[in-house]
Order: C-alpha cells, then sequence, then structure tokens
C-alpha cells in the first residue's frame, strides 16, 4: 500500500478516537456535575436542619428557665413534692419532646451525611432512542 491510500484509513480512525475520547470526557464531566450537585444539595439539607435544631436548642434553654422558676417559686412557697405538680409535670413533658425532637434532628444529620451519590439516570433522549448505556459495575 502506497502512503496515500493509508492515509484516509488513519484519518477514520484518528476521528473515532477522537469521538471515544470526546464521550469519555463528557461522561467524566456529567458525573463530575452529578456529584457537586448531590452535595451541593447534601449541604443545603444539612443547613436547614442545623437551622432547626438551634431553634429546638433555644426552646429547651426557655424550658429550663421556666422550670428552674416553677421550682423557686414553689420552694420559696414552701412546697413539698414539686415535682409532683402538674404545670411542672407538664414542662417536663414537654422538654422530653424537644429533646427527643432534638435527637432526631441530630440522627437526621448523621443519615444524611452517610448517603451515598444515587447511580446517574440516563437521560430522556437516552432512554426514548434506545441508546441507554449500560451500567458499569
Amino acid at each position: 500500500m502506497t502512503e496515500e491510500s493509508k492515509k484516509p484509513q488513519d484519518e477514520g480512525q484518528g476521528e473515532e478516537g477522537l469521538v471515544e475520547k470526546t464521550e469519555k470526557w463528557w461522561e467524566a464531566t456529567r458525573k463530575t456535575l452529578n456529584q457537586a450537585g448531590h452535595k451541593a444539595t447534601q449541604y443545603k439539607r444539612i443547613v436547614q436542619i442545623k437551622i432547626d435544631l438551634a431553634s429546638i436548642h433555644k426552646k429547651i434553654d426557655s424550658a429550663h428557665g421556666d422550670l428552674g422558676k416553677l421550682v423557686d417559686e414553689a420552694h420559696d412557697a414552701g412546697e413539698a413534692n414539686i415535682l409532683e405538680r402538674d404545670d411542672v409535670k407538664r414542662l417536663l413533658e414537654k422538654l422530653d419532646g424537644l429533646k427527643q425532637t432534638a435527637a432526631t434532628l441530630e440522627h437526621e444529620i448523621e443519615m444524611i451525611k452517610v448517603e451515598h451519590i444515587p447511580e446517574e439516570q440516563p437521560s430522556p433522549a437516552d432512554r426514548d432512542s434506545g441508546t441507554e448505556k449500560p451500567k458499569e459495575q
């Protein structure tokens, strides 16, 4: 074969290689963007839960102050069995509920932190054309 007859074949192989490299580059870019989007969503969810958690902690602090005030007033009045009073019991139950809510929110944060990035879903165009790529294992 002459140099001229080899040239068109080399160009064809070069174009296929370029297409393959471009597809790999786009796939890597798509995967990176998917990961970045997932991390941003995780961060947003964690921040929102931490805001809610801070609000719960403020309510707990306020309930502690209210409880202390009730106990002090009852003590000053010379009451016995302060913990048997209905208002004290209600406040203790409220505190228990707030603490449980705070623990649930803290658990949610931990669960979000260990979430794995979901598998990338095929685009609607890939599903419609039947060119969906098989999952890599």
